[in-house]
């Protein structure tokens, strides 16, 4: 809820600062289901790769915060570790499923069908389709909501940082050249595992 459970941000981790209205006496704050990756909207319903881990966390208190910020839900600042890319494959979806079925300015319908189109290129350079829906889940993805005046579809992106592979997955006049064999280990980049 408006509290800030269930924070799987990808931008949310070491060194990052969260602010979290507090609704109830004592707070009440806990901390659990540590990420090792993950990318925007937890693709793949769990959405990463969960680890055990330590938190080391320090608390402060901003008397009548809410107040005096106006803000309902938490307000973070990223990590200053975050991954760092500059280059992207991105892919756009709008509120139009599979079937053909509109729905209006819905960006979950938007990302889902990102998310589809990311996939079904990516089977493309020889991934099963459920290699890359795990890649997807576990890569540092990002995901915008790119529209959502154009009545009435929302637009949604997915933006795969193409310095995950060891080969160019960027579109060319050639078409895709087939880079993965069927039971080799998925190859993304050494420097970037």
């Amino acid at each position: 809820r408006e509290h800030g459970g269930n924070c799987d941000i990808k931008d949310l981790s070491r060194g990052s600062k969260i602010y979290f209205p507090v609704y109830v006496d004592g707070a009440g704050l806990s901390v659990g289901d540590l990420h090792f990756s993950q990318g925007d909207g937890e693709i793949t319903f769990c959405g990463a790769i969960e680890m055990a881990g330590w938190i080391h966390l320090r608390v402060n208190l901003i008397k009548d915060g809410i107040k005096k910020y106006g803000i309902k839900n938490p307000v973070f600042k990223p990590s200053p570790i975050k991954p760092r890319y500059d280059d992207y494959v991105i892919f756009e979806g709008i509120s139009v499923d599979e079937d053909g079925g509109q729905h209006y300015l819905d960006v979950h319908v938007a990302y889902r069908q990102a998310c589809l189109n990311a996939i079904e290129y990516m089977t493309k350079f020889g991934y099963t389709k459920a290699q890359a829906y795990a890649i997807l889940g576990c890569a540092p993805v990002e995901g915008h909501i790119s529209g959502v005046v154009d009545i009435p579809n929302a637009c949604a992106t997915l933006w795969l940082p193409t310095g995950i592979f060891d080969f160019d997955i960027n579109p060319c006049a050639d078409g895709p050249k087939k880079m993965v064999t069927e039971g080799m280990d998925v190859p993304l980049s050494k420097d970037k595992e």
